[in-house]
């Protein structure tokens, strides 16, 4: 309990810090959503209307009493209004939020399975030659960029071949590229440590004796090498769900999805503040929910490290007592 309390408390303050940076930073932005909409000549507003608007939206408070009254209002739910649409942005991120969380999880698992393919080619192929062109894979990978990428797949699978259509696709046809798009490089992070983490593994002497024993080449490297190589990978697997949010701008900006990314692409250029903080603040929640998810399963899924703090607890609960 104690460890869960601290991990969690640990959470909080991440989550305080990414609010109170965003607020400073936003506040910082020059120009202002407000005027942009506003003071537009076609609507005929009066400087005393936009005034009133300006209140109603709290632009004229201090910027000191903006931040504790945005943050009661994230503690209670309460995201505001966007400028903009005028709709509050709980609703939007509400519309909005499916469709990435979608995308997010399908391309975690694509990435994952791409890895761990890229892993057992890597020490299962043939030839020395095709082991080391898949161990090179993983550098093509991260060195992509996201919307170069999307492109690519839209010129070859859609215009070239016509196997996925990009225009009014089906539900399924539309995750397709906007999937591997986000999947490919992620995927090369995954399958470095896993990679890397095998080679170390396969050194150890525990894997000496299993060898010693009989066992086949398969059966140790599915059965002990990775079992304890898993554990790095499952952490960066974390980060990087973390992290999809911030890929998912550019990739549903591509293929025109309707999601938080193309939501953030919307809120930029138009600067409505309230929509950009609410996003940073669930991009940082997701973020800390995963990490601290992974966190709580290490003991679980290692149990040397519930044993080691149990010997901690032992070593010092004499001098504890003594003194």
């Amino acid at each position: 309990m104690r460890y869960v309390l601290g991990r969690v408390g640990q959470a909080a303050i991440v989550l305080a810090a990414a609010f109170t940076v965003a607020f400073i930073l936003l506040q910082a932005l020059p120009g202002d959503a407000i005027m942009i909409k506003f003071e537009n000549p076609e609507l005929g507003l009066s400087a005393e209307q936009i005034a009133s608007i300006r209140d109603s939206y709290g632009a004229e408070v201090p910027p000191l009493q903006q931040f504790w009254h945005t943050l009661l209002g994230f503690s209670a739910g309460d995201f505001g209004y966007s400028i903009q649409k005028g709709a509050p942005v709980a609703l939007l991120l509400a519309e909005a939020l499916p469709e990435t969380a979608k995308l997010a999880l399908l391309a975690i698992v694509v990435a994952v399975i791409l890895a761990v393919g890229i892993a057992a080619l890597s020490s299962l192929a043939p030839f020395a030659w095709l082991r080391t062109a898949v161990r090179a894979l993983p550098s093509v990978f991260v060195s992509v960029p996201v919307f170069w990428l999307g492109i690519v797949l839209i010129q070859v699978f859609s215009f070239q071949l016509k196997l996925v259509p990009i225009i009014a696709p089906g539900p399924i046809e539309g995750l397709v590229l906007p999937v591997l798009t986000l999947a490919v490089p992620i995927s090369a992070p995954l399958a470095q440590i896993l990679v890397r983490s095998i080679d170390e593994v396969s050194l150890s002497p525990f894997v000496t004796v299993t060898r010693a024993k009989g066992a086949s080449e398969h059966w140790v490297l599915l059965r002990t090498i990775t079992r304890n190589a898993i554990l790095p990978t499952i952490t960066i697997a974390g980060v990087l769900l973390g992290e999809l949010i911030g890929g998912a701008v550019v990739t549903e900006t591509v293929f025109g999805r309707a999601g938080i990314g193309r939501l953030t692409e919307q809120a930029v250029s138009q600067q409505d503040t309230p929509v950009l903080q609410a996003i940073v603040v669930l991009s940082a929640l997701t973020f800390v929910v995963v990490n601290l998810v992974i966190d709580l399963l290490y003991p679980v899924l290692d149990p040397r490290i519930t044993s080691r703090r149990r010997r901690a607890r032992a070593a010092v609960t004499p001098i504890e007592v003594a003194a």
